[in-house]
């Protein structure tokens, strides 16, 4: 069983930055490999950001590509995602998520694949 708490989110203005932060219970957080996702009111929950158990791959949505970057710190069982120049299109509830196989070489993107999920963070971007 793993347990993930999210933090970071807020209400920023557009072209600021925020660093979201996942910590993991546990003594097995390098046995996961992790993502984000997101979910705006009305929408489906989308696929944001993932990186595979060792942290060597990682792969994003289109719409992130060169803005977010996800890491991990497997000491501090901990994943990040760094969120440069904001978009209010970016709002929406962000959730991580742990998944126990990489399913890929750039880790898991469907939400299936995923065995455990946060209760998500808020992220406001005005314009």
């Amino acid at each position: 069983q793993v347990q993930l708490v999210e933090s970071g989110g807020g209400l920023v203005q557009a072209g600021d930055s925020l660093r979201l932060s996942c910590v993991a219970s546990g003594r097995t957080f390098s046995r996961y490999a992790m993502g984000w996702f997101r979910q705006a009111p009305g929408k489906e929950r989308e696929f944001v950001a993932a990186v595979t158990r060792s942290g060597s791959n990682t792969d994003y949505t289109d719409s992130v590509k060169g803005r977010f970057t996800i890491s991990r710190d497997n000491t501090k069982n901990t994943v990040y995602l760094q969120m440069n120049s904001l978009k209010p299109g970016d709002t929406a509830v962000y959730y991580c998520a742990a998944a126990q196989d990489d399913y890929s070489e750039y880790g898991p993107a469907r939400p299936y694949e995923y065995s455990y999920w946060g209760q998500g963070t808020q992220v406001t971007v005005s314009s």
